[in-house]
């Protein structure tokens, strides 16, 4: 490893590093951890807590069955943990959701406030792109795997036998929904690349994920080879991911493509826009 790659690297750990700082040091950052916990305290005392009731009760055992079976979630039902099974079906839809928000403000704060050319004095560009991304995403597996101690603690205090089962399901889960919001971090990694604020980012995001499907769906009606635009989506794979009971690559290979997709927009756009 030469020294100039070394160097490259430190860098960009400097970079995240500052995002860790602005999240974990600052009165809204910290803020914004609360309302964090607090969103998941609420989803976890209400519908996670009483997912074991629900399902193993005979009253509604019958409803449940038919409900997942006719959303095809019938898999979900056979999981040893109920409370993960639950869990699995709100957070692969929610995370997205924070990723957006929680994600949003990467450079463009910089850029408003002048100071993103004071950093890109000491870094490249491509660093600048790279070390950000890399500090929301350390933001996010922090967030995620969070929540599933949470859920694992309220599982081993119903029934401690769990644990076991409970933290190799987790594990799975954690490294599953980590590659989820890839795309959405790098995607907000692209959108802050042209974009003064974070309400502005959100408001693409927004029009991203509300108008982007319909175009698509336009276009592929007129042309149907053009159906494949739907990957430039994130999220496509989540229907796919919520009942694989076995080895999927597409739910590896989309994210990840997209995400490199998005991040090499990002550094394209940066490098030739004024700071």
């Amino acid at each position: 490893m030469n020294l100039s790659f070394q160097q490259t690297l430190l860098r960009m750990w400097h970079l995240a590093c500052f995002e860790l700082t602005r999240v974990f040091q600052t009165k809204s950052g910290l803020l914004a951890l609360f309302a964090f916990s607090l969103v998941w305290f609420l989803i976890l005392y209400y519908p996670v807590n009483s997912a074991f009731e629900f399902i193993s009760s005979p009253l509604f055992k019958d409803i449940a069955k038919n409900m997942f079976g006719a959303l095809g979630l019938s898999a979900l039902l056979k999981w040893p943990v109920a409370e993960l099974a639950i869990y699995w079906l709100i957070a692969l839809y929610i995370f997205p959701i924070f990723t957006i928000v929680i994600t949003s403000d990467q450079t463009c704060a910089d850029r408003e406030r002048g100071t993103l050319r004071f950093i890109s004095l000491r870094a490249t560009r491509g660093e600048i792109v790279v070390g950000r991304f890399l500090g929301q995403f350390v933001i996010m597996t922090f967030l995620i795997g969070l929540s599933l101690v949470a859920t694992i603690m309220m599982v081993a205090f119903r029934d401690y036998q769990l644990l076991l089962p409970g933290i190799i399901k987790a594990t799975q889960l954690y490294f599953q929904l980590v590659i989820i919001v890839l795309p959405f971090i790098a995607l907000m990694t692209l959108f802050n690349s042209f974009t003064t604020s974070s309400k502005k980012v959100v408001l693409f995001s927004i029009l991203f994920f509300g108008l982007g499907p319909m175009l698509i769906a336009l276009m592929e009606y007129s042309l149907p080879m053009l159906g494949y635009l739907e990957y430039a989506i994130p999220g496509t794979q989540i229907d796919d991911v919520i009942n694989s009971e076995g080895p999927n690559l597409r739910i590896y290979v989309i994210p990840l493509s997209q995400m490199m997709v998005f991040l090499s927009l990002a550094y394209f756009k940066m490098k030739r826009s004024s700071l």
